[in-house]
C-alpha cells in the first residue's frame, strides 16, 4: 500500500507539474528570444536587441527555476520510489531457515470493524486477532504427500497463466483461460489420480489447522466451519492471462470472502530453494511483515481488514500451497471432500 501511494503521488506530481501553464509560458517565452541577424544594423539597434533580450531573460527566468526544480523533485520521487521497492521488507515474521517450533509465533493486532458489519457467534467471532506462524502441525513429509496430490490434480490441466488452483471440495481446476469440474469432466477416472489415503491426510490436517486457530485465538473450535473457497495453488513466473492469475494485489479476505473469520495457508514448497519471490506480505500502516514459505509451515490470521496481506509475484520456480478457510457462521460451511463413490482409489 505504501508503494501504491508513493507511484501515484510521483505520477500526479510529475504529470501536474510539468503540464502546468507557467510551464508552457515558459517554452514560449524562450523561443521568442531569439537574437536577430545583426549584419548590417546599426549598434544602437543590437544594443537595443540586447537589452530585449536580457529582459525577457529576466521575465523568464523565474518560471524556468520552476521547471527545474520540478525536475529535480521528480527525480528525488522517482529515487525513493525505487529504493522503497528494494527495502519494503520492514520484519520478516518467520524466515524459511528458522523452525517455529512448538509453540507457534504469535503477532497481535487490534481487530477491524469489519466483524460488525455480520452477526456475531459466541465463542467464534473475532474478539482476539492477528496472525501466527507453526512449524510443528504437519511435517515436512506430510506436506511432500500433499504437494505430490496437488501436482498430479494439477497436471490434468492448469491455467495459461502463472496461477493455477484446485479445489478438491467443489471440484474446481484451472483449464486455459476457465475452470472445469474434475469431478465431472474425468468421472470415475479420477480414481486414478486421487486416493482415500491422500484424502484422509487432507481431512486430518484441516482437522489439525483447525485446533491450532482454535487454541491461539480461544475459540471453541466446534463452532468453526471449513468453508468455500479452500484450495491448492500452484504459482510460478509465467506471466498472467486473465484476472485470475493475477494474484499479488493486496487484498482483505473479509471483504473478498464475506464468510471468512479465519485464513490459513500451508507451503508445501520451499522459500529460495524451488521459487524465488512469493512471500507473503502483511501490509500494515507502520511498515510490512512478511512469512517466508516452508513445507510444512501453518501462516493463519483473522481475515478482517486489521490483516491486509498480499503474495509476491514468483519470479523464478513453482509455489505450492493450500488456503484453508473458516467461517463463523454455520450456513456458509462445507463438508470434507471425498472421493466419489465410483472413484476406485
Amino acid at each position: 500500500m505504501v508503494l501504491c501511494r508513493q507511484e501515484s503521488l510521483f505520477i500526479i506530481f510529475c504529470v501536474c507539474f510539468l503540464n502546468a501553464p507557467w510551464v508552457e509560458m515558459t517554452v514560449q517565452r524562450r523561443g521568442n528570444t531569439k537574437v536577430s541577424d545583426a549584419n548590417g544594423i546599426e549598434k544602437k539597434i543590437k544594443r537595443g536587441n540586447a537589452l530585449r533580450q536580457a529582459s525577457a531573460w529576466r521575465g523568464s527566468r523565474g518560471p524556468l527555476v520552476l521547471l527545474l526544480g520540478a525536475v529535480a523533485l521528480c527525480g528525488a520521487a522517482a529515487w525513493l520510489y525505487v529504493t522503497t521497492r528494494d527495502s519494503e521488507i520492514t520484519e520478516t515474521l518467520a524466515s524459511q531457515g528458522e523452525l517455529v517450533s512448538p509453540q507457534p509465533r504469535v503477532y497481535t493486532v487490534r481487530c477491524s470493524e469489519d466483524y460488525e458489519n455480520y452477526k456475531r457467534y459466541p465463542g467464534c467471532t473475532p474478539q482476539k486477532c492477528g496472525r501466527a506462524v507453526a512449524d510443528s502441525v504437519v511435517s515436512r513429509e506430510e506436506a511432500q504427500v500433499l504437494r505430490r496430490l496437488a501436482e498430479r490434480g494439477l497436471a490434468l490441466a492448469g491455467s495459461e497463466g502463472g496461477a493455477s488452483i484446485l479445489d478438491l471440495h467443489s471440484g474446481a481446476l484451472s483449464m486455459g483461460k476457465q475452470f472445469v469440474n474434475i469431478y465431472r469432466y474425468f468421472g470415475d477416472q479420477i480414481g486414478d489420480v486421487f486416493t482415500h489415503e491422500d484424502f484422509q491426510l487432507y481431512r486430518d490436517v484441516r482437522s489439525r489447522i483447525q485446533a491450532l486457530i482454535a487454541e491461539t485465538f480461544g475459540l471453541d473450535r466446534s463452532l468453526m466451519y471449513l468453508t468455500k473457497p479452500t484450495f491448492f495453488s500452484r504459482i510460478n513466473s509465467t506471466a498472467a492471462k486473465t484476472q485470475h492469475d493475477e494474484y499479488w494485489h493486496p487484498h482483505i479476505d473479509k471483504v473478498t470472502y464475506g464468510s471468512f473469520d479465519y485464513t490459513s495457508l500451508l507451503y508445501l514448497s520451499d522459500y529460495g530453494s524451488d521459487f524465488t519471490g512469493g512471500r507473503f506480505i502483511f501490509m500494515d500502516q507502520n511498515g510490512n511483515r512478511t512469512v517466508e514459505p516452508r513445507a510444512g509451515r501453518v501462516s493463519f490470521f483473522s481475515s478482517g481488514s486489521e490483516n491486509l496481506h498480499r503474495v509476491e509475484q514468483v519470479t523464478w520456480g513453482t509455489r505450492y500451497a493450500i488456503t484453508v478457510s473458516f467461517t463463523c457462521d454455520p450456513a456458509h460451511g462445507i463438508s470434507d471432500p471425498a472421493l466419489p463413490g465410483g472413484a476406485h482409489g
